[in-house]
């Protein structure tokens, strides 16, 4: 942003510069050229006067004197002719006496008592001159002409020399115009850098330096004053929301455990023909603690910023595949692992293992018995895709569109899950920098797809899951496996 701050200041100040130096340098250019124009024709005419003079006196001796005074004094050449065009004095010395010019467009203007004024190569040096060609006449008698001639190179180098200096006055002011620009640009930028660290930190979670107050325009340190506040007020939001979230774990698990001894203390006291309902009170009861649980985990996990990093699919997908197998046994349900190994890939810490962990639970809670849940790892173009695939009912292409909102259960779902589970695995994969689609199955069953960025540094650290998130899943061992998913 310096640089552009600094290419803008820059270009603004050359385009006045130029928009000011190049018609202050053309119109030097021609006041000098106007000024030289009229210095010769002056001269010229004073000249042509005091020749005409001495051609009438018949004093032509003296025109070699006069013209070679007034060439010596001013770096001009002077020619002068009779009314035939005979030269009578060249103060160049090049042209002999006698030699005949009335060809010469100039000198025969000149005889027709007109005034000439023009640029031309010197016929005997060849470089540039600028002439003036007077009649040399008292009225309408007309007794020879004159020409006076100046080299172009003196004017050239004074337009030169102008030129020359208005570009190193316009180099000066870009110079002075950079430093001011430069410091400008820092005074505003640092400000901006402060607080990109700052909303950088905010972004990871918790603001370690805030941004000074003190620095750049008035603007920026009320926008800095405003960010702090702001940033200070949410921190204190999301420390109050962790540790409610704390909190109401720890003080709802006991009231709902002692609710469901003293449903579990009603049993025999009770009709036996109402121990269904009280089997299904109590059903209930571990249901609105595992959706309490599972509330307070995404909270938690909505309000805790944390930076992916890598880690190794092949090995956490082994890991749960081992872990969850006995589990499956039980169920006559085998778990497979397929693909081409997938080397790291981008991952919050803990996030591959719950959602394989809930996925494989959904996947579990509705396979028939003697069918297999598939973990495959499949490469595509835009990343490394996870796959878990059972051998379920499925899901209509509606259903499937509606699976992530909290809460929601499919219509024909009689089980005790929560409607928290894919909604927590879709926030787990988005946190990761992935995304999670539904498919159906190849024959029959539900195609889970999880694609994750591939990461080629290695992890700092292994992370290794605990057992708590398939323990908080084997309630499903006693109770019937049916066709909806949470």
């Amino acid at each position: 942003m310096t640089r552009r701050l600094l290419v803008g200041h820059l270009g603004l100040v050359l385009l006045v510069l130029l928009g000011l130096e190049i018609p202050f340098g053309l119109l030097f250019a021609r006041a000098e050229t106007s000024r030289l124009s009229n210095s010769l024709e002056r001269d010229a005419g004073m000249l042509a006067e005091l020749a005409e003079e001495r051609i009438e006196e018949g004093s032509t001796d003296e025109l070699p004197e006069l013209a070679t005074d007034y060439a010596d004094r001013m770096g001009a050449r002077v020619v002068v002719v009779d009314r035939t065009g005979a030269v009578l004095t060249d103060s160049a010395s090049t042209t002999p006496v006698g030699t005949d010019l009335s060809a010469q467009p100039d000198i025969a203007t000149a005889l027709r008592n007109q005034t000439t004024v023009g640029t031309a190569p010197d016929p005997d040096s060849g470089t540039g001159t600028r002439y003036v060609t007077v009649p040399g006449s008292s009225g309408e008698t007309i007794r020879g002409a004159l020409r006076l001639s100046c080299p172009t190179d003196v004017l050239d180098g004074r337009v030169r020399d102008i030129w020359l200096t208005l570009a190193l006055t316009g180099l000066g002011v870009l110079a002075a115009a950079a430093l001011i620009a430069l410091a400008l640009s820092r005074w505003i930028i640092r400000p901006v850098h402060a607080l990109e660290r700052a909303t950088t930190q905010l972004a990871d979670g918790t603001l370690t330096n805030p941004p000074a107050t003190d620095l750049g325009p008035p603007e920026l340190r009320r926008l800095a004053a405003s960010f702090t506040h702001t940033a200070t007020r949410l921190q204190h939001l999301l420390a109050a929301q962790r540790a409610f979230a704390a909190e109401a774990s720890h003080q709802l698990k006991t009231p709902l455990t002692a609710l469901r001894i003293r449903l579990e203390n009603f049993e025999p006291h009770l009709n036996p023909a109402a121990h269904d309902s009280l089997d299904e009170a109590i059903g209930e009861t571990e249901r609105l603690g595992r959706m309490i649980q599972g509330l307070l985990s995404l909270a938690r996990l909505e309000s805790t910023a944390t930076t992916p990093e890598a880690f190794d699919l092949d090995a956490v997908v082994a890991d749960r595949a081992a872990t969850w197998s006995p589990f499956a046994a039980e169920h006559d349900v085998r778990i497979a692992t397929t693909g081409r190994p997938a080397g790291h890939v981008w991952a919050i810490p803990g996030a591959l293992e719950q959602i394989i962990d809930n996925l494989l639970a959904n996947a579990l809670r509705v396979a028939p018995s003697g069918t297999t849940v598939t973990l495959a790892i499949r490469h595509v173009p835009s990343g490394t895709e996870l796959h878990v695939i059972d051998q379920g009912p499925g899901m209509s292409e509606t259903e499937r569109q509606r699976a992530f909102d909290r809460f929601w259960r499919a219509s024909d779902t009689h089980h005790d899950g929560t409607g928290l589970g894919l909604p927590i695995v879709r926030h787990l994969v988005d946190t990761s920098g992935g995304a999670i689609t539904l498919h159906p199955a190849p024959g029959t069953g539900l195609d889970a797809r999880v694609r994750l960025r591939p990461a080629t540094i290695h992890p700092a650290r292994d992370f290794h899951a605990a057992d708590g998130d398939v323990r908080a899943f084997r309630g499903l061992d006693r109770r019937p496996r049916t066709t909806g998913r949470r």
